[in-house]
């Protein structure tokens, strides 16, 4: 089973449709003999009604995603060499873009059959914040398989417009170079502390989603013995009601038969006076008659 096909199809599907779908081609693969690929399959994750809106975007609006994507690398280069220019310019562009392809995504959404809050609204710009901020974050969208809202990002602070305008960049008072490093560090170790978080508790949904599946199969495993064995139940009962119903018409044939018994043997009694009467009637004629 081709599941890179399959994981394209699963996530053009609207989230209330995945999980149906993905157990199927599981259940499939199974019965194909394909553990790899049911594994696979069964990895494979729900996206939250945000993340799908703006996987939803990025599939069906190619151009405007690439222009976003170019966004983010230049946000997180001038944050990388505190470019406070670019920084500035690449943060209004940010803003802008970002509510008006949240209301992109959210039109598809509604397009498609899936009513989107103000909740889920949030939520949508929340994710595109985060491909943004976060290189994996930005390559998942950009495949359309972003499964769940990011968390605000770590390593990256976008400056807000109204900031910028506030602090020039000629007011702005150098960063001594060995602070900036040690802030830089602290940064990428907050960052990993928060990706080592994220894996752990990527892995423990995982792993109850695994046992999750498991209790599923052994649940329909359940279902369909419990099934076959109220089908033999129900054979065994309708055999036994039809044993006795046999069992009656026996008992009433018996009955019959034993009356007709009764009946002939009283008939042959009958049948034996009379015909010895009629024996002591021709030997009593026959010597009244002499020789």
């Amino acid at each position: 089973m081709d599941v890179e096909e399959i994981a394209e199809e699963l996530y053009g599907m609207r989230p209330t449709e995945f999980t149906a779908a993905r157990d199927a081609y599981v259940a499939e693969a199974r019965k194909a003999k394909d553990p790899k690929a049911a594994k696979a399959i069964a990895a494979l994750r729900r996206p939250a009604l945000a993340a799908w809106a703006a996987n939803l975007l990025a599939r069906q609006r190619p151009e405007e995603t690439q222009q976003f994507l170019v966004l983010g690398k230049t946000l997180r280069e001038a944050h990388q060499t505190l470019d406070a220019g670019q920084l500035r310019a690449a943060s209004r562009q940010q803003h802008q873009l970002v509510t008006a392809l949240a209301r992109t995504a959210a039109a598809l959404a509604r397009e498609s059959g899936q009513p989107v809050s103000d909740t889920v609204l949030h939520e949508i710009e929340q994710s595109l914040h985060g491909v943004l901020a976060h290189p994996d974050v930005a390559e998942l969208w950009a495949k359309g398989r972003l499964v769940k809202v990011p968390e605000p990002g770590v390593d990256f602070a976008a400056v807000a417009p109204q900031t910028a305008h506030a602090r020039p960049a000629s007011a702005t008072k150098p960063v001594p170079k060995e602070k900036r490093g040690r802030e830089d560090e602290q940064r990428l170790r907050d960052l990993e502390r928060a990706r080592t978080a994220a894996e752990e508790a990527d892995a423990e949904v995982a792993r109850c989603e695994r046992e999750l599946d498991e209790v599923r199969q052994a649940q329909q495993t359940a279902a369909a013995k419990a099934e076959e064995t109220a089908e033999q139940v129900r054979r065994l009962e309708h055999e036994l009601q039809e044993a006795r119903k046999a069992k009656l018409k026996a008992a009433a044939t018996a009955t019959k038969a034993g009356t007709a018994v009764k009946t002939a043997e009283s008939a042959l009694r009958e049948a034996r006076r009379t015909a010895e009467q009629a024996g002591r009637e021709v030997r009593r004629l026959e010597q009244q008659a002499g020789p």
